[in-house]
């Protein structure tokens, strides 16, 4: 039986599974950002935002042990990050499988549950049952057996976060999850993403270029721009003041309807926060 609502502690009470002290790290001769100090706690959900080649998707890749910094350190669960740690989920941008891919929905699932061992996977009674589980976690039942390239971006993508899953993650890091997808499907990868950190008290490390279909969930923002960065609530960051601040030329933040619009970003990008110019500034490579 889950606790009553008022007793569950809130995300900044909760132990810290993800910490980063003085953390630097460059591409080339240019800094992506330094002297970062960040603590991400149980069930907490941050969002990572900046423009293109700020450095977002490589923070991921230092928490996933694909890229050392250049100073400072990084931890999980109190330990120097290793590179295949079970226990950190990823969540990739949605890229359409083409049609024609010999491979069921179950099949791509199956992936995250067994992908990992050596050799042959073999699943056995145990797998499968884990693969129905995780499959009906994200609403995906209906089309489980359908071949994954006839399925929509939305429907793969549900796919994906099942497959993130599989491990019981206590940190799910997302990438651009909502990219290239309608609103409906915007709204229900989102929420699946939600529901699990909010009944399973994983972490969640979210890197957005539009922060609004997930507004109502964040917890914290973490804005990287320019070499340097920004660390609060939504309400704290996401503020003309800050953002002229952070990029050195004037910015509004403007809020209507529910929503935050951004104008007078650099380079003329202006964003429903956040609508980057894809080719300006392509994010640099591991």
């Amino acid at each position: 039986m889950s606790e009553p609502l008022e007793l569950v502690p809130a995300p900044a009470e909760r132990e810290v599974v993800l910490s980063l002290r003085d953390a630097a790290l460059g591409f080339g001769s240019r800094t992506l950002w330094s002297g970062l100090d960040l603590d991400v706690h149980a069930g907490e959900f941050v969002a990572v935002l900046g423009p293109n080649g700020s450095g977002k998707t490589s923070l991921l890749k230092t928490i996933l042990g694909q890229q050392r910094l250049d100073g400072g350190s990084i931890s999980f669960d109190g330990h120097p990050v290793r590179r295949g740690d079970r226990r950190i989920g990823y969540i990739p941008q949605q890229k359409l499988i083409p049609a024609g891919t010999p491979m069921r929905a179950r099949d791509l699932v199956a992936l995250g549950v067994s992908g990992h061992r050596w050799g042959l996977p073999i699943p056995g009674r145990g797998d499968r049952e884990q693969v129905d589980r995780l499959v009906d976690a994200v609403g995906a039942r209906r089309y489980a057996n359908a071949p994954v390239g006839s399925l929509s971006g939305g429907e793969q993508q549900r796919l994906r976060v099942a497959q993130a899953l599989a491990g019981d993650p206590a940190l799910l890091l997302c990438d651009e999850p909502l990219l290239s997808l309608d609103l409906q499907h915007q709204r229900g990868v989102s929420e699946l993403i939600d529901r699990r950190r909010r009944e399973h008290g994983s972490a969640v490390v979210f890197v957005t270029h539009d922060v609004n279909p997930v507004l109502g969930m964040v917890d914290r923002v973490l804005y990287l721009a320019g070499g340097r960065f920004r660390a609060g609530t939504p309400d704290e960051v996401l503020r003309s003041d800050v953002l002229t601040d952070l990029y050195g030329t004037p910015v509004d933040v403007l809020r209507t309807r529910g929503r935050i619009v951004v104008v007078g970003i650099p380079d003329a990008e202006t964003h429903e926060h956040h609508e980057h110019s894809r080719d300006a500034h392509p994010e640099p490579a591991a």
